[in-house]
Order: structure tokens, then C-alpha cells, then sequence
């Protein structure tokens, strides 16, 4: 017998097809297009990379599907000179054309790295068309590394307090605290890793509902868990091997994860959470539900859990990929109160401080 087929398939493909959630990745400034570079090198899976930056030489070499080359008329292209409130103007003037890109989108993501010029002055417009265009949006930012200096911490601080209140999700990564991962790494390499963590972070959301498995998560669960949700973090741990009786290869993953810097907040606050298990040909479901057990377990009861598990052929047989998300967590040191108490600090900095004795001789801020 040959290959079953109905009339009506081809019709029911078509629909399918129209009805996919159009989404899109959008990385702005000089980290968030390098971003976007990473996700073209590492692949994802149904969504559109964007990349938008006042700077048009870097804009040129960025590998994404659709760019935009913020404030012509603010920055004739030459950049913002690392300062916001020209990377704001720049928006503004684009707000017309960023509106156009973004018209039909059902998800956005937007991606920075705060306390530069076009991305922190930027996002907060992008991400404010977005949702007005009735998208999902996911804003995915890096804070400076301190080696940056105190004035770049400062507007990070002041683009995060906007953005908060733009998105329906802003998840952090705190470049300082990848440097506890790898505390050895060059600078350069360190930037490097952050750009990774910003594209496997968008990459891992978008593929939870663009890549079917065994337990699939749907645009309209994705939706349940990041909407209108504030802070989350997000942190991921993988394990190869069975490693005793008592502590299989999901836990150890599940385990990486929640050990992770990147997830240092008090699970016990979290409101909702997205989990996503991914593993080679011999992923059993027992194994997924366990972790979702597990993470049940550790966030608050009442809690909105959401999980997904699938094969992926071209991983080891092995091995075992956990992603977790955990959203309308309480994260205390980014508050609106602590975030304004910080920027203050961060502005009046002591004269003492900036010049050493009578030589006045600058330090290095």
C-alpha cells in the first residue's frame, strides 16, 4: 500500500502554515546585532532576525534577514557615542519604520546589551511599538561587566527601570555573574560568552513552540507563562551520563541549571515557569516529567507551570538538555526603589573618588 493521503490535506497544510506565529528577534545596538550574528551561526528555527543600530558600517556586516539604520537624520550613521538619550532620539525618529517591520509580528524579542548608546536608548521604543502592535514581547538584556565603569552601569540601570515597564517580560543576565562561570576568561572572550547567553536564551524560547516533541509547548502556553510577567531569569544544564542510582542524568541537568549564577533569585517568589527538556533517542518521558516534578517542587505552589520535552536526532544518544525559565520572580536588587537608590549613588559620586590627591589624576571609572 502506498502512502496514505486525504483531498483535504493539502488544504489543512495551508492553514497550518498561515496560522504559524510570526516572530521575530530583533537586536539592537552594537551587542544586540552581534546577537543576531550568533543566532545566524548557531540557527533557529521559525523566527526572523532583525537588526537595527545608528552605526551603518557595523549594521552593513550584521547577517540578518532585515536591518534597520536608526535616526539617519540624528546620527548621519556614525553611531550614538554611547550616549542614550541620542540612541532615544534615533529611535523616535525610526518609530514610523520600526512600526512597518514589526506589523504583523505575534512574538518579539529585543535584545541588548545596557549602558551603551543606541541599545539602551532604543529598546524601550522598540519593545513599546511592539506591544502596541499586539505582540508578545520578550525583551532578553545584558548588564555591563563592572570593569566597564560606573557611568555604563548607570544607564544600564535607568534603560532597565524603563524597559521594565515597556515589556511583558525582561530577562536579565548579569555580565558580571557569567565572569563567576568562566572567571579567568580575556575580555574580549568574556564578551564573546555574553553574546552566546543573549542568543541561546531567544534561540531556546522560540524553538520550545517552532519544534515539535513528545510534550509540546504552544504559542498560546508561552503566551499563559510571559505575559505581563516583569522579571525572569533563564539558565540551562545538560548531563551525559547516569551518575548513580539516586541522582539520574534529567536531575544532574535540572541540577546545572538551578546551580547556574545566572538563576541567583529566590525560586520560592516565582509566579510561572517554562521547562524545556531536550535529549538524544533515549529521552523517556518518566525523565521530563521528573524535572518537571523536581521544579515544582522548588517554586511557589501556587505557580503557573508550563513543560515540554522533545528528541532531537542530532544529539548524543545520551545526553540530556534542560532549559529553564522562571518569570514573576521577585528580584529585589533590580526593584524600582533599589534601582533608583543605585543610579543616585552612581551619580554623586565623591570627587574624592574620581581624582587622587593632588596630582588630580583620573581613575579609571
Amino acid at each position: 500500500m502506498g502512502e496514505f493521503t486525504s483531498v483535504d490535506d493539502e488544504d489543512i497544510l495551508k492553514f497550518i502554515e498561515s496560522s504559524k506565529p510570526k516572530i521575530y528577534i530583533v537586536g539592537t545596538g552594537g551587542s544586540g546585532s552581534n546577537t543576531i550574528d550568533r543566532l545566524y551561526d548557531l540557527g533557529v528555527e521559525g523566527a526572523t532576525l532583525m537588526a537595527m543600530n545608528t552605526d551603518a558600517p557595523h549594521l552593513i556586516k550584521v547577517r540578518a534577514e532585515r536591518k534597520l539604520l536608526l535616526g539617519k537624520k540624528v546620527t548621519k550613521g556614525l553611531g550614538a557615542g554611547s550616549d542614550f538619550t541620542v540612541g532615544e532620539e534615533a529611535a523616535k525618529e525610526s518609530k514610523e519604520e520600526i512600526k512597518h517591520m514589526l506589523a504583523d509580528a505575534n512574538m518579539v524579542f529585543v535584545t541588548c546589551g545596557l549602558g551603551g548608546g543606541t541599545g539602551t536608548g532604543s529598546i524601550d521604543t522598540i519593545a513599546r511599538e511592539a506591544k502596541e502592535l499586539g505582540a508578545l514581547t520578550i525583551a532578553i538584556v545584558t548588564l555591563p561587566f563592572s570593569s566597564e565603569g560606573k557611568t555604563r552601569m548607570k544607564n544600564a540601570l535607568e534603560g532597565l527601570a524603563k524597559l521594565k515597564k515597556t515589556a511583558d517580560t525582561t530577562i536579565i543576565i548579569h555580565n558580571d555573574k557569567l565572569l563567576s562561570i568562566a572567571p579567568d576568561l580575556p575580555l574580549n572572550m568574556a564578551f564573546k560568552v555574553s553574546d552566546e547567553v543573549l542568543a541561546n536564551a531567544a534561540k531556546g524560547i522560540v524553538e520550545m513552540i517552532t519544534k515539535p516533541g513528545m510534550v509540546n509547548i504552544d504559542f498560546a502556553d508561552l503566551k499563559m507563562v510571559l505575559k505581563s510577567s516583569g522579571y525572569a531569569v533563564i539558565s540551562s544544564g545538560e548531563s551525559s551520563q547516569q551518575t548513580d542510582r539516586k541522582k539520574n542524568r534529567a536531575l544532574v541537568a535540572l541540577e546545572n541549571a538551578v546551580k547556574s549564577p545566572l538563576l541567583d533569585v529566590d525560586l520560592g517568589t516565582a509566579k510561572k515557569a517554562l521547562i524545556n527538556v531536550v535529549g538524544g533517542e533515549s529521552l523517556t518521558l518518566r525523565e521530563a516529567e521528573s524535572i518537571f516534578q523536581e521544579v515544582s517542587s522548588m517554586i511557589n505552589t501556587d505557580a503557573l507551570i508550563k513543560w515540554g520535552a522533545r528528541i532531537d536526532k542530532d544529539m548524543a544518544k545520551e545526553s540530556l538538555k534542560v532549559m529553564v525559565v522562571i518569570s514573576g520572580v521577585e528580584f529585589t536588587e533590580y526593584s524600582d526603589e533599589n534601582i533608583e537608590k543605585k543610579v543616585d549613588e552612581l551619580s554623586n559620586l565623591d570627587l574624592d573618588e574620581v581624582f587622587e590627591g593632588d596630582k588630580k589624576k583620573p581613575i579609571n571609572l
